[in-house]
């Protein structure tokens, strides 16, 4: 009988250490939580808004180039040289202006980017937060993110991150 609560004790012992060394994990869907925050959906409206907006104003930009070029291509016989330089410049300067919009518009770093950081970010942020928070008072070691398919950590335990250790072993300090 002593044995059996012996066993019994050790059992318990075993159970409460081996929990006390495993890892708790937790996923969120940070699109199904943003699509159900209103102050994000009228951001991206109004991001969305914008950007067709600036979309427009480019294509306008470049049928005007079209316009320009078809009818050079139609008057180009009745030009002279020069006329037809001056025709020529003045399309590809437009066309340069156009591309120019297009890049300062929607390129690397340009409006749509700016003002997508000004009105998404900030939810973003917010959201992020707000993970962080349930992880440290639930106490998750890690806790991924299942939107769009993929698997990101949203957050990690600092004591979990070994790379230290790898760069140690690579010989780096």
């Amino acid at each position: 009988m002593k044995r059996i609560g012996f066993l019994l004790i050790c059992l318990m012992m075993m159970a409460a250490t081996s929990s006390t060394y495993a890892q708790k994990f937790a996923y969120v869907d940070t699109e199904y939580i943003l699509e159900n925050i209103p102050a994000y959906l009228q951001a991206q409206a109004k991001l969305d808004n914008t950007a067709s907006q600036w979309q427009k104003e480019i294509d306008d930009k470049f049928k005007e180039v079209e316009r320009l070029y078809a009818k050079f291509q139609a008057e180009q016989f009745l030009l002279t040289e020069e006329m037809k330089q001056k025709k020529q410049d003045e399309i590809i300067n437009l066309e340069q202006e156009a591309q120019e919009l297009q890049r300062s518009r929607f390129g690397y770093e340009g409006d749509l980017f700016k003002k997508r950081e000004e009105l998404i970010q900030p939810i973003q942020d917010n959201v992020f937060d707000a993970v962080e928070k349930l992880a440290q008072t639930r106490a998750y070691d890690f806790i991924f993110d299942k939107a769009s398919g993929g698997a990101t950590m949203l957050y990690t335990n600092p004591k979990f991150d070994v790379s230290d250790i790898i760069l140690n072993n690579l010989g780096y300090k």
